[in-house]
């Protein structure tokens, strides 16, 4: 990744952008032309056609400006993406109240964050550089640790508890990403057609062999259906690896009471 600007108090362009921090440009090139616009069309461009599509040359054109002008409004790619990230993940939604406890508040956490994933694919495959320092990211991680406040919990636990969550649910939609990706290519299908032909072939491979876990898994006839979508709410395999992280960090809460 090439090596981000950075602002005079030290921050990625990028985030100072995010934040209001950096100096607007003076007359632009193009009426109506601002930060936001040119966000909104590299998040189109992302979301109809995948992030390897987006640069700064794509989004000049989808703006009706040449590259140049452009960069009078965002200083390069890597902080047109901070700015992608941050207009697309938004301010989460407001959880349940205090008295549920941090259980419901993490589970609604994690599902309000996979719901923004889900409908935005693209942002999986963005590496991550730095802890969250932009406006909403800031804001999520708010939310998350505020579930935490009251748990017993030291300050190096709750982030701990906040980084495993969101592997898991970035680890989860990446796996979406995936088979979009693969069912947009050559040959390519969705979830539905691959899943049954997995197990299918799975029986085939291990039939002589020895693997007498895979075939007693297989031979209980419950794989075929474990990973069908379940009601509005998500999947049941995400729904079950969920339980299992915050099974552990209830655990870990107790241990500490």
């Amino acid at each position: 990744m090439a090596k981000q600007r950075t602002a005079q108090n030290g921050l990625p362009a990028g985030v100072a952008a995010a934040w209001g921090l950096r100096e607007r440009p003076g007359r632009g090139p193009a009426r109506g032309l601002d930060v936001a616009r040119i966000v909104r069309a590299a998040i189109a461009v992302a979301d109809a056609e995948g992030l390897g599509t987006v640069s700064m040359s794509r989004v000049a054109t989808e703006v009706g400006v040449s590259t140049m002008a452009l960069y009078r409004y965002v200083e390069g790619k890597n902080d047109l993406l901070i700015l992608m990230e941050d207009e697309a993940a938004g301010t989460p939604p407001p959880g349940p109240a205090p008295e549920e406890g941090w259980r419901a508040g993490l589970e609604h956490w994690a599902r309000a964050y996979r719901d923004v994933l889900s409908r935005h694919l693209w942002m999986v495959r963005i590496p991550i550089s730095t802890p969250p320092l932009s406006p909403h990211s800031v804001e999520w991680m708010e939310l998350a640790l505020g579930c935490l406040r009251a748990t017993g919990l030291d300050a190096e636990e709750k982030l701990g508890v906040l980084i495993t969550l969101n592997g898991y649910v970035r680890s989860s939609v990446s796996l979406l990403a995936d088979i979009a990706e693969s069912a947009g290519g050559e040959g390519g299908a969705d979830w539905e057609e691959l899943e049954p032909r997995y197990w299918r072939l799975l029986t085939q491979l291990t039939a002589t062999g020895d693997f007498p876990a895979i075939k007693e898994m297989l031979a209980s006839g419950e794989v075929e259906t474990a990973f069908e979508e379940e009601e509005s709410e998500g999947s049941a395999d995400f729904a079950f690896g969920l339980a299992l992280v915050l099974d552990g960090t209830q655990a870990l809460i107790e241990r500490r009471a």
